[in-house]
């Protein structure tokens, strides 16, 4: 943690590397997504947060991958991969050089974007193959960036991996992504805070444990859920807009 951060902002950061657990493993996606905008609000510097949130999620979908590679679609895994690997590196590569008033707008927007179909309880559908390429070319650009491409990549996947085999798919997809991400970080010399991220593993791992509990009463209250925290994440990437302009 940053030497310079407040006792309520260590709180604050805690509690929501919590959130970011739960929601990881409640989804199945969406960590960063919904936590990295509030994150933010604490400290406005993306490279800080991108690291530790993907230290944790190498360790975590490690951690519950262990006994479940038997259940992963790997052809289509592979498939895919072709279409989100190479924008996925373009996307890291532009998350380096950026500026951060850039790299802040786009992740707000996008956020903001995810939290209005939510609210509206509308889906990313796809329902050709030539959409579904769009979007997992776009959704790999956008989690190279700010590892917030995964609601576009879901819902190709949701249309082509069987139910039981969706959540541990994606988190070898994620695990790939991020060790991609983490690799370039290093090569590129950026500073992984990785001691913050051993910090904040035990708090992480209260969100995860809690998300791996509620998994099953969230999927059965899906739209409910996604309403709710839709209308959060407008608000959220509002405010933070807002004040990136004014």
């Amino acid at each position: 943690m940053p030497p310079d951060f407040s006792l309520l902002q260590i709180v604050v950061v805690g509690l929501l590397f919590v959130w970011t657990g739960f929601v990881r493993t409640g989804l199945g996606f969406g960590g960063a997504a919904l936590g990295l905008p509030l994150l933010l609000f604490v400290d406005n510097q993306p490279l800080l947060w991108l690291p530790i949130i993907g230290s944790h999620l190498l360790f975590f979908s490690g951690l519950t991958l262990r006994t479940r590679l038997a259940n992963v679609d790997w052809r289509y895994l592979r498939r895919s991969a072709r279409f989100i690997i190479p924008p996925a590196i373009i996307g890291v590569l532009g998350l380096v050089s950026l500026p951060t008033l850039w790299l802040n707008v786009f992740i707000y927007s996008v956020t903001l974007f995810y939290g209005f179909m939510w609210f509206l309880n509308r889906s990313i559908e796809s329902r050709q193959d030539w959409v579904d390429k769009a979007l997992l070319v776009l959704g790999g650009y956008i989690a190279g960036t700010s590892l917030t491409g995964a609601p576009l990549m879901v819902a190709v996947y949701m249309r082509n991996v069987a139910r039981d085999q969706l959540r541990n798919t994606l988190f070898v997809l994620w695990f790939i992504l991020v060790a991609i991400k983490m690799s370039t970080f290093v090569a590129l010399g950026v500073d992984l805070h990785l001691i913050t991220a051993l910090a904040l593993l035990p708090v992480a791992a209260i969100g995860h444990v809690l998300g791996l509990r509620a998994h099953d009463a969230i999927l059965r209250n899906d739209q409910h859920f996604k309403r709710a925290i839709g209308a959060g994440l407008v608000v959220v990437s509002g405010l933070g807009l807002w004040n990136l302009v004014s």
